[in-house]
C-alpha cells in the first residue's frame, strides 16, 4: 500500500483517482473488495500515463468495462484498475457507428435502433459495455459482435496508439484476438445497415422479454455464467437443468431457480460464495455428464 501512495503523486491525468475503491460499486455482482488503486481516465494519454507509471513501479493492471463478466474477489484487486467509463462516444460517420468502449452496450444499441441503424440490436438489454463486448465477441439470438465490428483503437503494449482492422478469421466463438494481449481498448467502429425504426424496438422488446424470462433481471448477476457453444448437445441451461441445479444454494448465492446457467446474488454474498457455486456447477457437470464446460465470467483479484 505505500507503493500505492507514492504512485498517486506521480499520476496527473484529467481524471478520476482513488485508492481503495470498493469493487462491489462496479460490477453486476456487486460485489468485490477494495481495489488497491482505481482510475477513471478521460483520454487516451491518460491510459497512457496510467499504464507508464504501473509499468515503471512493477504494478498489474486491469481494464474494466461494464464490471459484468467479472467476479471480483472479496480480497479486491492488488495494483491498479483502469476503469473506462469516460470512453461514452457515440457518433456516427457515414455507415459507421463510432462508439467508446466505456459505452454500456444496451445504450449503443438502443441509440443505434432510434437512428435507424441495425446490426447491434441482438445486445439490448445485456449488460456490460462496448469493450466488454468487443473483447468476449458477445454473441446471442444467433449474431456476434464480429459480424459487424470494422476496427479497434487501443493502446498497445508498447503504450502506442493503434488501429487494429477486422480479420474475421481472428474470432471464434465468444473468442477475439484482445484477450490474450495486455491492451486497453477506446473506440470501436461498427458497420450498420439501415432499418426500420419501429422494427428495430419490436425485435429489442423481444429480446428484453425472453431476458427477463430467464431470470437476468431478477437479482445482481452476470447473465450466462458458461459458455452456451452447444459443443454437448444442448444448451448449457438445459445441461445443468438436467442435472437439479437450479435453486443450489452457499450463504447468499444462488443458481437461479429461473435458468440453471445464471448464478444470483440474492443479497449480501460474498465473491467467495458465488464461486463456490460456479464451481459446484463445474463439478457437477464433469462428474455426472464427463464434460468440461467453459466459464464466461473471469475471476479477478486476489483469492
Amino acid at each position: 500500500m505505500a507503493t500505492v501512495n507514492k504512485l498517486l503523486d506521480k499520476i496527473n491525468i484529467s481524471g478520476t483517482v482513488r485508492t481503495d475503491e470498493p469493487m462491489s460499486r462496479h460490477t453486476t455482482f456487486e460485489v468485490g473488495g477494495p481495489a488497491d488503486l482505481y482510475a477513471v481516465p478521460e483520454t487516451v494519454s491518460d491510459i497512457i500515463a496510467l499504464l507508464s507509471v504501473a509499468e515503471e513501479a512493477g504494478l498489474s493492471w486491469f481494464v474494466l468495462g461494464g464490471g459484468a463478466n467479472v467476479l471480483v474477489s472479496d480480497r479486491g484487486i492488488r495494483g491498479l484498475v483502469i476503469d473506462m467509463r469516460a470512453f461514452s462516444r457515440f457518433g456516427v460517420e457515414g455507415d459507421e457507428l463510432v462508439l467508446g468502449t466505456g459505452l454500456a452496450i444496451s445504450d449503443a444499441a438502443e441509440r443505434a435502433a432510434e437512428l435507424g441503424l441495425a446490426g447491434l440490436e441482438f445486445l439490448y438489454s445485456m449488460p456490460g459495455s462496448v469493450g466488454g463486448a468487443v473483447w468476449m465477441n458477445a454473441r446471442c439470438y444467433g449474431s456476434s459482435i464480429d459480424e459487424v465490428l470494422e476496427s479497434v483503437l487501443y493502446v498497445d503494449e508498447t503504450r502506442q496508439p493503434r488501429r487494429y482492422r477486422v480479420r474475421r478469421e481472428d474470432f471464434a466463438y465468444k473468442r477475439s484476438p484482445f484477450q490474450n494481449r495486455p491492451v486497453a481498448m477506446y473506440e470501436a467502429r461498427f458497420r450498420m445497415q439501415p432499418a426500420d425504426p419501429a422494427e428495430l424496438r419490436e425485435r429489442m422488446r423481444e429480446y428484453y422479454h425472453d431476458r427477463q424470462s430467464k431470470g437476468h433481471f431478477s437479482a445482481p448477476s452476470v447473465g450466462s455464467v458458461f459458455k452456451n457453444n452447444r459443443d454437448f448437445g444442448a444448451p448449457t441451461g438445459k445441461l445443468l437443468d438436467g442435472l437439479g441445479l437450479r435453486g443450489y444454494q452457499v450463504g447468499k448465492a444462488k443458481v437461479s431457480a429461473q435458468h440453471a446457467n445464471i448464478v444470483i446474488n440474492t443479497g449480501g454474498a460474498t465473491a467467495a460464495e458465488i464461486r463456490a457455486v460456479i464451481e459446484h456447477m463445474d463439478q457437477e457437470a464433469r462428474s455426472q455428464l464427463g464434460i468440461q464446460l467453459e466459464r464466461e465470467v473471469l475471476y479477478a483479484g486476489e483469492w
